[in-house]
């Protein structure tokens, strides 16, 4: 906390793109770990005060819209500047199975898009998403390169979901997920399952399991 607001009292009133102090020197200044700076540097990049770019360092937030409703992982990891990229482990069109049915409002055995990704933030392995959608939704889906950006896809098809059914619970890792995730098999990982709609008509049902130690969840509330 002191760190963090020491860093936005330095940096208030200076222009967009002017450097923030380095780890290095915010280390030196408090005599705290790395590790310590680094999440109060990356508090003030998730709320837009500054922004990151690898290789370069950490500067001054350019103004940017921020959306306040339902987001997806790509959307909120660019809010925090920290980079994505995904692995594609299953894209495939079957039959939906009687719960994904009953959470799209689909009957039982039309068809539905499975897809599974391993996703990494800045290189390293941090979560497994397995996503349902509704086939005649997003006709083209598996015949084109998978987006990494699900919602930026699903935007352009004019289904950006407006909102979200979200569940957050402890789970532990599987064979399959421990080989992706670089874990042992039983390790702590934590589980967030959604069902998301756009306007009052079911578009993605998500579960997505992630390292506790890579990742933190942030919820943004509002009065």
């Amino acid at each position: 906390m002191v760190i963090r607001e020491y860093v936005r009292a330095l940096v208030a009133g200076c222009d967009p793109g002017t450097a923030a102090p380095s780890e290095r020197e915010l280390v030196e200044r408090f005599g705290v770990a790395r590790m310590t700076v680094r999440q109060a540097l990356d508090a003030l990049v998730g709320e837009g005060v500054l922004e990151r770019f690898p290789g370069r360092g950490t500067f001054v937030a350019h103004p940017r819209p921020r959306r306040t409703g339902v987001v997806g992982f790509s959307e909120e990891m660019a809010r925090r500047g920290v980079a994505v990229t995904s692995r594609t482990v299953v894209a495939d069109r079957i039959p939906a199975p009687p719960g994904v049915a009953r959470a799209l409002e689909m009957q039982v055995d039309q068809p539905v898009v499975r897809w599974r990704r391993m996703r990494a933030t800045d290189g390293y392995a941090t979560c497994v998403a397995d996503v349902f959608l509704p086939d005649a939704l997003v006709p083209g889906f598996l015949e084109a390169d998978q987006p990494v950006s699900l919602y930026a896809d699903l935007e352009a098809r004019g289904l950006r979901p407006t909102r979200a059914e979200d569940a957050l619970v402890a789970v532990t890792a599987d064979a399959a997920e421990s080989s992706l995730l670089e874990v042992p098999i039983g390790s702590a990982l934590l589980q967030h399952s959604r069902r998301a709609l756009c306007g009052t008509v079911p578009v993605e049902l998500s579960r997505t399991v992630y390292r506790a130690d890579r990742h933190t969840f942030r919820l943004h509330l509002y009065d």
